[in-house]
């Protein structure tokens, strides 16, 4: 056994136990990318309810918004792929170019354009800090 109660141990082939490896800080990211994928179909669901509240929604309109949105969900299979940023910036010129039909549609885009940028950032961020060694969970 371990002398740290934190850090798990696992038996190795030879019978002695070894640590269990560190935690991959990309792991929660790719859950956190999921969720936004999630987050964002229901926010471009519920935009084509506030539109159709004050106006009327085509057939085409409506058909438009539920194709984005299973686009946005069936996204999230793609969360650990290394073309993960191509996929995120073609959807939202998608959402964006979308603002012809639906001005509600560029709005979402825009906002969530930000956070996605926001998040790639963060993540940037977090693949410097593994290399330099000065994450919380290297030390």
């Amino acid at each position: 056994m371990t002398d740290d109660p934190t850090t798990p141990a696992t038996p190795g082939g030879d019978g002695v136990e070894q640590p269990a490896p560190p935690p991959d800080p990309m792991k929660g990211f790719r859950g956190v990318c999921s969720a936004m994928f999630i987050l964002e179909a229901i926010v471009v669901l519920l935009a084509l309810l506030v539109v159709a509240k004050d106006d009327d929604i085509t057939t085409t309109q409506g058909w438009l918004v539920g194709l984005i949105a299973l686009a946005l969900v069936l996204s999230c299979a793609l969360v650990a792929r290394r073309w993960l940023h191509w996929v995120v910036i073609a959807l939202h010129a998608l959402l964006i170019a979308c603002g012809w039909f639906l001005p509600a549609l560029a709005v979402v885009g825009i906002l969530f354009a930000l956070v996605w940028a926001w998040m790639f950032w963060a993540r940037n961020d977090v693949r410097k800090r593994m290399e330099e060694g000065r994450l919380t969970s290297q030390q």
